[in-house]
């Protein structure tokens, strides 16, 4: 019959317990956490250097050519329409009556006015450095109250769920069904046109696309580890929100923002050209464009410019998103 007999302690003479197979695992643990990587050969591997991951992430940026586009043509958009108006000091509000409807440059005009001017004499390049700085403004406006409104709630409802969740995702369901050319006429109606409505409406009729992405992103990330093991060890809600949750979906919420702005320009533009937006006489995108479709027929460049400025900002803005979005993908740099 077998008995079962304990084993037997370590000597004193350095023997490992396990017999000699065994020693190879009594190093000490800093040998083992010290221990540089190797290769096949048996050569060291070298860490990954700064050097290394600056280089990566200049090249990934060299290769990414719709950021490099978009970003070109949005900053050459910003900077003429910040410090265009103070290199070209024509007044946007000046009438010519002499100069009414003058042709631009290209068409056989005179350097007066390059872009020729509208049906009231003022100078069309003049009006589109002004507004673009206008609705550029509106737009980025718009875009930070509509985040400061929907990030939160979202936030909020993909984490705490329950009641504040049904109460959010209801009322982010209404502002959708509600259009925001109806929402803006009825605010202009109550308030009166001024730029401070206008953001007011854009930001309104924006911030649900904010709290659904965020939502979304908020349920997919409260059953990871990191979360859970914040609140195991007691942390409060806001804290895990903020500190946790909050930093892990920064990416979506940049991209979401970025092309979020072209659809911020064509709104403005479209509530300008319906008479709900800046009021007149200030220069916008949008107003310049309803000024020029009175004359379409006889000068089409009061209203062609304009448009083209528009088309040009949106392809911007949304060739820089792409771009942005593919750089901060991982998922995006594999696949392509």
């Amino acid at each position: 019959m077998l008995r079962w007999l304990p084993p037997r302690p370590a000597q004193q003479t350095g023997r490992h317990p396990f017999g000699e197979s065994g020693a190879a695992f009594a190093r000490p643990v800093s040998a083992v956490a010290t221990a540089a990587p190797t290769s096949r050969g048996g050569r060291p591997l070298a860490p990954a250097s700064t050097d290394g991951r600056q280089h990566a992430r200049w090249r990934a940026i060299r290769t990414n050519s719709a950021l490099l586009v978009g970003a070109a043509i949005v900053g050459g958009l910003v900077v003429l329409s910040v410090f265009g108006p103070l290199i070209y000091r024509v007044d946007p509000l000046d009438q010519a009556l002499r100069t009414r409807l003058a042709p631009p440059i290209w068409a056989g005009g005179s350097t007066t006015n390059p872009f020729g001017a509208d049906g009231f004499g003022r100078d069309v390049l003049a009006r589109l450095l002004e507004g673009g700085r206008v609705s550029i403004g509106i737009s980025a406006a718009a875009i930070v109250v509509a985040c400061l409104i929907g990030v939160p709630l979202g936030l909020a409802a993909g984490y705490l769920r329950g009641q504040p969740e049904n109460i959010i995702m209801r009322l982010a369901d209404a502002q959708q069904a509600l259009p925001g050319v109806l929402l803006a006429i009825i605010i202009v109606a109550v308030t009166g046109a001024s730029v401070l409505n206008l953001i007011v409406v854009l930001a309104i009729s924006g911030w649900s696309v904010y709290t659904r992405l965020v939502y979304g992103v908020v349920r997919s990330l409260r059953v990871r580890e990191f979360v859970l093991a914040a609140e195991t060890i007691g942390s409060p809600p806001w804290r895990v929100m903020l500190h946790h949750v909050l930093p892990n979906m920064l990416t979506p919420i940049v991209v979401l923002a970025t092309l979020q702005v072209a659809r911020m320009i064509q709104a403005e533009a479209a509530l300008s050209f319906l008479g709900l937006g800046v009021p007149p006489p200030d220069p916008s995108w949008g107003s310049i464009l309803t000024d020029g479709q009175k004359v379409i027929f006889s000068t089409p460049w009061v209203a062609t410019i304009p448009g083209v400025a528009i088309f040009i900002a949106v392809l911007g803005v949304n060739l820089l998103g792409d771009g942005i979005r593919r750089l901060l993908d991982p998922r995006s740099q594999v696949s392509s």
